[in-house]
């Protein structure tokens, strides 16, 4: 299903290395989306150790485009800074745009670009997330909406969180999920949306939280093509079976890309769709069967761990 775009007045329904990604035809631009980090359906442990006096992270990624936007390599974008303890974050494109004729892609690469530029301002953005969310929107002129999660870690342990719409981020102690985001939307399938338009959200709207972190903590972020088919147990269950923060990226993106293509597994999204009043097909509920199956889409996973310098 195309997530709608929020429109006004109303809402409308391997392991190898990461590589660089940009598209555009503005050279100034093209230039500032040379930075981006992305990856399509490859994984790595990119900086294995982001340096700082006290914790930082030690990150991994995998990126698997929904199958049929393989050749473009999907429309989430996501990026890793080593700025101070580490910074992590997640664009995914509302795919209604595609309707359109505009690249669902182009405004969250952009953004997540720009983003990545402005990490380092200590002066305008402070380590603040939401203001990093202000300052990447403001700078972005491709047409379109994202969903966005940006996480910046401080070398005390402090991580700092900013979230539009439904990607997520859990934080995993001692085989626990001990911290879990909250998706924002409108209705069902209709997640909060940094947008080009006039109307939409804003960095106002970011929910924001603050979570200590202790090493040896692990945080897993990712576009809601993870969290639609993978549940909390199942994420803190696979990542305690790696020692290596990559191959577990790669492990929960290979499992939610398993579950979404199973008609039969009830996932976090076939349960949401149930409790909202959708139903299976007529021909189904004559079988007396209910509405089951994973969510296809594009699945974006980082696991970061936290470690002691």
């Amino acid at each position: 299903m195309a997530i709608p775009i929020l429109r006004t007045a109303m809402m409308i329904s391997q392991s190898q290395p990461l590589i660089q990604y940009s598209i555009s035809a503005v050279d100034e631009i093209a230039k500032r989306r040379k930075r981006i980090v992305f990856s399509s359906s490859h994984s790595s442990e990119l900086n294995p150790v982001i340096r700082s006096s006290e914790v930082s992270f030690s990150v991994g990624t995998c990126l698997i485009p929904h199958p049929k936007k393989v050749e473009k390599g999907g429309e989430d974008a996501f990026f890793v800074s080593n700025y101070n303890g580490g910074v992590i974050a997640v664009a995914d494109g509302v795919s209604g745009w595609a309707e359109e004729d505009v690249d669902p892609s182009l405004f969250p690469r952009e953004f997540m670009a720009n983003a990545y530029n402005f990490v380092g301002d200590e002066e305008q953005v402070n380590n603040d997330p939401q203001i990093l969310m202000r300052k990447a929107h403001a700078a972005t002129f491709s047409t379109g909406s994202a969903t966005v999660i940006i996480a910046m870690l401080e070398k005390n342990g402090n991580l700092k969180i900013a979230n539009v719409g439904d990607c997520g981020l859990r934080v995993i102690r001692n085989g626990n999920v001990t911290f879990s985001t909250s998706p924002q939307e409108h209705y069902f399938d209709c997640p909060f949306q940094l947008s080009s338009e006039r109307v939409g959200q804003t960095y106002l709207d970011a929910m924001v939280s603050n979570v200590e972190l202790i090493e040896g903590d692990i945080i897993v972020m990712g576009s809601d093509g993870l969290y639609d088919n993978v549940f909390d147990h199942e994420i803190a269950l696979t990542v305690g079976r790696y020692k290596d923060v990559s191959d577990a990226a790669k492990a929960l993106a290979n499992l939610a890309s398993s579950h979404a293509m199973d008609s039969k597994f009830d996932s976090p999204y076939s349960l949401e769709a149930r409790s909202k009043g959708f139903e299976a097909p007529l021909w189904k509920k004559i079988l007396g069967m209910k509405l089951t199956g994973g969510k296809l889409d594009d699945i974006t996973v980082i696991v970061g761990q936290v470690v002691s310098s």
